[in-house]
């Protein structure tokens, strides 16, 4: 419990830095989960993670994929940088407890073929789905800052 308090006083002072995986199937759907935890709980949006004190931002690309989505080699799929994002959220990890977070995100698209798939989820999604990207676009279900992505996967 100590290192969680102390790793929430972090949160609370500085920003973190956090890759997404903009993974876009066959030029038209976007690969989406529902998050389980904070921040963005109950909300579809894009695979990522925060970059790890010491990591290379290649290595969290590839610590995430292969955690989040059974990709064991993501830059065989040669990522693209989308570019650099901010995310600010009214609460943190450990829940409403008066902590904000802010996120620098170094966002980056995927592109896979239409018939690819990934091998399963792990706890911090309910589902993984593969969404047409115009129903994204349009849905209140995805998260405002994954809807930012968008318009640039055309």
């Amino acid at each position: 419990m100590e290192s969680q308090q102390g790793f929430v006083e972090l949160v609370g002072a500085l920003p973190l830095v956090s890759v997404d995986l903009v993974l876009v199937r066959g030029g038209c759907d976007i690969l989406l989960g529902l998050r389980t935890n904070r921040p963005a709980q109950g909300s579809w949006f894009v695979p990522g993670g925060r970059i790890l004190k010491d990591e290379r931002r290649a290595d969290a690309l590839t610590r995430v994929a292969r955690r989040e989505l059974g990709i064991d080699d993501i830059h065989a799929l040669a990522p693209s940088f989308l570019g650099p994002f901010e995310h600010f959220y009214p609460d943190c990890f450990a829940g409403d407890i008066g902590v904000t977070t802010h996120y620098v995100v170094l966002a980056h698209r995927i592109d896979v073929p239409a018939d690819f798939d990934v091998q399963g989820i792990d706890d911090q999604h309910e589902s993984l789905r593969w969404w047409p990207i115009a129903e994204a676009t349009a849905s209140a279900d995805v998260h405002c800052y994954t809807r930012d992505y968008l318009p640039l996967l055309g």
